[in-house]
């Protein structure tokens, strides 16, 4: 059995003469569960309000076993939204632990709406709380979505677009070039010795030099070029509306501005960092694929001939 002093405490029976409604009240079914039971199955048709007495519930979206997303306490109600509009429950709802329940059945619910002008206004107020809620985690969800996209498309590290981006982007980049019947070149480039830095001087003065290498890369390049972080140690530059010829005059400015870096690490150590450029044009024949290859291999022969220099992958 219950009595008056244990409803006070629901916020949905705020302002109201409890005894007025108690005769509604006093036959309503009092259920004990125990951690673990299921009172609320998704999918499922409900016709019953519960009002928490004692304990906790916690809601699940994929199972009664997953991540809970949220949990209804003592003083809270929880089933009435399926009561109302006679929609599948759209959640699992699980005891939390050992919990006391008040169950309110359909045509006592609506009963109590017809006897008591508060009560509907409360459970009005309870409505736009949880739309409120709902609303407020949809635009928190939206705005972590975008942030995610945003992470799956940049390197943290050096804020520079990834190689994700670049599987994404640089077919349609040189789609749109041949279709504009401009020339577009790749700069395939990586940091000289970057293996025997890292064992040198250790991996956070290695993410120091990509940081310090990404920054000097776009600073060297138009607004129009891309830089993305191919993987490791290795950048890509795509130059727009470049032939071969004029890649080979950015890759040298590129290599010379890195190279006049000054670099102090935090054990006051100033090493210098070099890079090697392979450089490659497209042409209406190839993919992005064939030509991030010529460009390799540009590269794999510039550090052949010694590093800190650029070659340029021929026909």
């Amino acid at each position: 059995m219950i009595n008056t002093s244990d409803l006070n405490q629901f916020n949905v029976l705020h302002e109201i003469d409890i005894t007025s409604l108690w005769g509604l009240f006093e036959h309503c079914a009092i259920r004990n569960l125990d951690k673990g039971d299921v009172l609320l199955s998704k999918g499922d048709v409900n016709h019953t309000m519960f009002f928490v007495l004692l304990g906790s519930l916690s809601v699940h979206l994929d199972s009664p076993d997953s991540e809970p997303v949220a949990f209804v306490e003592g003083g809270q109600t929880v089933g009435e939204l399926s009561v109302i509009d006679a929609a599948p429950v759209s959640a699992y709802v699980v005891a939390a632990e050992p919990l006391r329940l008040m169950s309110v059945e359909e045509d006592t619910f609506w009963r109590l709406i017809h006897a008591s002008h508060e009560f509907a206004a409360n459970m009005l107020l309870l409505l736009v709380q949880r739309m409120r809620s709902t609303n407020k985690t949809v635009s928190q969800t939206t705005v972590q979505k975008k942030q995610f996209e945003r992470d799956a498309l940049f390197d943290r590290l050096t804020g520079l677009h990834n190689r994700r981006w670049l599987d994404k982007e640089l077919p349609r980049i040189a789609q749109r070039s041949h279709f504009d019947n401009c020339p577009i070149c790749v700069l395939m480039t990586d940091i000289d010795h970057f293996k025997h830095f890292n064992d040198t001087y250790g991996h956070l003065s290695g993410d120091k030099v990509l940081a310090t290498v990404a920054k000097t890369l776009q600073k060297n390049v138009r607004p129009l070029d891309m830089v993305a972080r191919y993987g490791g140690e290795e950048f890509i530059v795509i130059l727009t509306n470049t032939d071969i010829h004029g890649a080979k005059i950015a890759a040298e400015r590129i290599r010379k501005s890195v190279s006049e870096i000054s670099l102090v690490l935090d054990s006051g150590d100033s090493p210098q960092v070099t890079i090697s450029i392979g450089a490659a044009q497209f042409f209406p024949q190839n993919n992005s694929t064939m030509v991030i290859d010529r460009a390799d291999e540009a590269l794999y022969n510039a550090k052949n001939n010694g590093r800190n220099r650029v070659e340029c992958w021929q026909k």
